[in-house]
Order: C-alpha cells, then structure tokens, then sequence
C-alpha cells in the first residue's frame, strides 16, 4: 500500500500528504509534507543521503531510511515517507519499509480523494505491528470488514440483565418462604384448636356437648350423686372463735361448693341434748362435731381440716398472695391513732398477703351478725382454691410443707388429693359459695335450707345404715314451747334420733310425713310413739336432713305420748 499521497499528481500542488495511520472506523489518515530540498553533503546529483550506505536510488532521490532498511523510492522529487508502524508498502516509485526484512509490494495505491474525504490532521491508533507490518499481505480497503468493539453499554446490558434476573429469583424465594410460614401458622393453629377443643371436650365444657352432660348429670337423682365433703374449722388463735366451713366435690356434676355454717347451728349431743356449732367444736371437739354434722344436715363427711390462724397466714404467702373483692374496711390493730389507715381496704379486686388475708376472714364489724364474717371466711377460702395448684402431687407437697394437718385420721395426701380436684372446680368457674339458713333459734328451716342440704349435700337422699336410727325432725306449731322438748324425750327413748326443726306458726292439727315410700312403716311408728293417730301418717315432703318429718299441732297431748 502506498504510504504517501501525492496532490501535484491530482493537478493540486506541490503538496504531498503522508499516510500516517488509520482511524478507529479503519479508514487512511494522512498528514501533509512540505516540499523538501534534497541535501547532497558530497554533492553527488540524484543520490540522497544514506547514513549506512545500505542502498541506491533508482533515480536522483534516494529516501532516508534511519533504520537501514533499504527501502528506496521512485518518486522524482521526494524522498520515501517514514511509516511508523511499518504497515503497508507501495509500487510506485517507492518500497515500503519491512521490519521483518521482506520486501512488500501490492498493487497502486489509490488516490487519496477516491479513497476518502476525511483527511485529519491527527494521529490514529497505533496498530499491531505484528498484524499489520506483514508485506507479505496485500490489504486493500474494500476488504476491510470493520467490527464494531463491545462498548460499556453491552457490559451494562448484560449486568442489568443478570441483577433483574437476581431479583426475580429472590421475590420467587421471598414468595415460597412466605407460603412456607403461612402454612406452618395455619398447621399450628390448627393443632392449637384441636388440643383446645379436645381438653374443652375431656372437661366437659364445649358448649353443644356441655349442656347434654349437665342434663345426664341433673337427670341423675341427687341420691345418687357422689360427694366428697371436708369439714374445717378455722381457729382464730389470737381473739378467739372459731368458724365453720364444708368443703363439698361433687364428682358426679363436676361442681365444687363451700357451705358456710353458722355457729349458731343446733346440734343434738349424744345425749339427746341440744347444743350449738361453736358450742360444739369447743366441748367435744372435731370427732364428735363431726357426727352432730353428719346427724343434723344427712351428710357423710370423710374428714376435718383443723385451720389455725397462722397456717391460714403462712398458706396464702406460700401460695404468692391472693385477689378478693372485699366488702368492708378492716382496721389496722396495731394504729395507734383512730385516724390511721385501715389494714384491708374495700373495694374489687385487693390483693391480700397472708396477714390481710387472716384479717379480713376474721372481720366481724360492730353490730354485724355472725354471718357477716363467715361471709369474708368463705371468701377467702375461694380465692386460696383458685391461687392453689391443681396438681396432687404439688398440693399434697404444700400441705406438708405447712405441717397443716394437725388432727387425724386426716393424711397429708388425702388432704393434698382433696384440695387439688377443688382447686382445678374454682380455676374453672366451677365453684360457689352458699350459707346455710338457719333460723334464729338455730334450728333450720325446711324449705329454706333444703337447696343447700338436698341440692347440694343431698341430705334427703342419704340412705342410713340397715341398723342406724330413723331421723325425726320436729316442728312445734303447738303454741306451747316446751312440747319440743317432751317430743324428744319420746322419740329419743323410742330408739329414733331426733333433729330440732324449731317452731312455726300455730297449727291445729298435727302431721307426720316421709319422702320415700320404704319410710311408710317407719313414719307409722313415730306416731304411735308420740301418741297420734294413723290418720296423721302422710306422704309429702320433708326435711332435707330428715327420714320422717313431724308437726305438732295443737291436738298433740304430750302426756299420751
């Protein structure tokens, strides 16, 4: 390829443009060459200047060639054009420089104005001598075939590429863990539901099932119903006095009670003669007040809980205090002002410690009835059961941890037991609390008292022993007072045992009554005992604590009898 470019040829000039490289698109770059005058330092016309003597010219110019390369040229007027890369070599009148020693030669070089417009004035990109400086090739420009290079668009295009397909793959694994949680909450939340609705199930609590079972167990004849009863006895060791309580489970209804006695409660010695509850607890203590229970109100009561005062006190710190919604404002003993604050506040839901818990359950205000403290009593006990645990095993190690057993036969693990299953009836909203009525007299009225001693003890449907005694309660509606007492002195030498039904208003006639059918012999027998007529024997309703229930009416002669 010809390295220079001669304008003098196109009719120009004198001027000549020298190739001096290539563009980045491939096309020829030339610089312009001034005219030159040819320097003879021999003066020898028509050779040039040969620092190395390496070669001749074939006409009166010889090209310089500082490498000694022997390229000689043929042009009349110009030495050959230096080409730095060594590129390219031509035929006209000139031969190209060949780092490798080889002389090039290809056919005419074109014309610079046939081959381009674009002349620049500047340097193009240095080529790979090693790929362009071969003479042995003959590059023409219609062979060129020009690639265009990757540019930073295409690295950008292939980076966006991969960073949107990175993060399609995370919204994708994003989605599936999130499906993953979802369906572990919707299996745990199924499980949850169906262990609730399973244990609703074993308590008998579910709403559709609940109310089949508590009519089997309402269905079921309150004779039949099993119960276990707890007598205890609250001590209080600092004033004094006592208070009374049942404990009652019954496990046929699943249902817990505390049946507050009052201590004004008649109970018959055995003796025949009439006494009081607190009377009682003092003279014959838990044994024998125990039976008088059992023979007042029909129960069977498997054991007494002897409660002091500072059991009560170190039970309720044990278990981490306890919530009652207190009904008055107890004093604090020890204020030595009148204007101090009280002890226990009124109002819901205070928090008793083991010291306000005793205070409080033995609160009896000025002018209050003894119901009133016994009230507060059964408060508390509730609010104990509900704080207790429901575990045997933890109950039976609380009550030995207290030492509260202090009478026998009663065992630390029949106690535990016990207050356990009572425990499990309050946490679930099982469990009340009931008085006992009792008239002012202390004896119990009938109709009053016989929710609590049938219903809830089911005293009527206590069925005695093959050779235990009949019970008789008697009724005085005589208008005189003291034929209760020769009632008793009858009925007692009669081999029947008798329960002091207190008096009522006047009635002319007298009346013997029994429940159940197998008593009709029985009740026949208590009116010829007590000189009525066979006419007076009738079947109705009696006393819940009673076998045969008797009124004595004014037709009752007590010295027939």
């Amino acid at each position: 390829m010809n390295d220079r470019y001669d304008a003098g040829d196109a009719g120009h000039g004198a001027d000549q443009y020298e190739l001096v490289g290539y563009d980045e698109y491939g096309r020829p770059v030339y610089r312009q060459v001034p005219p030159q005058q040819q320097y003879d330092p021999y003066g020898q016309q028509g050779y040039g200047y040969d620092p190395y003597a390496t070669g001749t010219g074939q006409q009166q110019t010889q090209s310089y060639d500082p490498y000694g390369g022997g390229d000689t040229g043929q042009q009349p007027r110009q030495p050959s054009g230096y080409d730095p890369y060594g590129t390219g070599t031509h035929q006209q009148q000139t031969q190209s420089y060949d780092p490798y020693g080889r002389t090039a030669t290809s056919g005419q070089q074109p014309r610079a104005a046939e081959q381009t417009a674009y002349i620049p004035h500047q340097a193009g990109p240095v080529e790979d001598q090693g790929a362009q400086g071969r003479g042995d090739r003959d590059y023409r420009t219609e062979q060129f075939a020009f690639v265009e290079e990757p540019d930073q668009d295409s690295e950008d295009v292939i980076d966006w590429l991969k960073f949107t397909e990175n993060r399609t793959e995370r919204r994708e694994e994003a989605k599936r863990r999130a499906r993953a949680r979802v369906i572990a909450l919707v299996v745990v939340l199924a499980m949850v539901a169906a262990g609730g609705v399973g244990y609703l199930w074993y308590a008998g609590k579910l709403p559709g099932l609940s109310s089949s079972d508590d009519k089997t167990d309402t269905a079921t004849p309150v004779g039949a119903q099993k119960r276990d009863v707890i007598v205890v006895h609250l001590h209080n060791t600092g004033k004094g006095g006592t208070s009374t309580a049942l404990l009652v489970d019954n496990t046929t209804t699943k249902q817990g009670t505390t049946v507050l006695l009052p201590n004004s409660l008649a109970l018959a010695g055995d003796d025949g003669s009439t006494t009081t509850l607190a009377k009682s607890v003092d003279d014959d203590g838990s044994s024998g007040t125990r039976d008088a229970i059992d023979t007042a109100l029909g129960t069977e009561i498997q054991g007494t809980w002897r409660l002091d005062t500072p059991y009560l006190q170190n039970l309720v710190d044990l278990i981490g205090n306890i919530e009652v919604d207190t009904n008055a404002d107890v004093p604090d003993p020890g204020a030595k002002s009148k204007g101090a604050a009280p002890l226990v506040r009124k109002g819901k839901a205070q928090t008793l410690s083991g010291k306000t818990a005793v205070a409080y359950a033995t609160y009896q205000g000025s002018g209050e009835a003894q119901n009133a403290q016994l009230e507060r009593f059964g408060q508390v006990m509730q609010a104990v059961l509900r704080k207790l645990t429901s575990d045997t095993q933890g109950a039976t190690t609380t009550v030995q941890t207290l030492g509260m057993i202090i009478e026998p036969p009663l065992t630390d693990k029949d106690l535990g037991a016990f207050l356990a299953r009572l425990a499990d009836l309050a946490k679930g909203g099982d469990y009340k609390t009931a008085m006992m009525p009792v008239q002012g007299d202390g004896t119990l009225n009938a109709q009053a008292s016989a929710s609590v001693v049938k219903d809830v003890l089911g005293g009527t449907a206590k069925s005695p022993d093959k050779d235990a005694a009949i019970r008789v309660s008697v009724r005085n509606a005589s208008g005189v007072k003291d034929n209760t007492g020769k009632a008793r002195v009858v009925l007692l030498n009669g081999g029947f045992t008798f329960l002091e039904g207190g008096n009522t208003a006047t009635e002319a006639t007298s009346e013997v009554v029994y429940a159940d059918a197998a008593d009709k012999d029985n009740a026949t027998e208590v009116a010829k005992t007590l000189g009525l007529s066979a006419d007076a024997v009738s079947k109705g309703d009696v006393a819940g604590n009673a076998d045969v229930s008797v009124l004595l009416g004014q037709d009752y002669e007590p010295s027939s009898s």
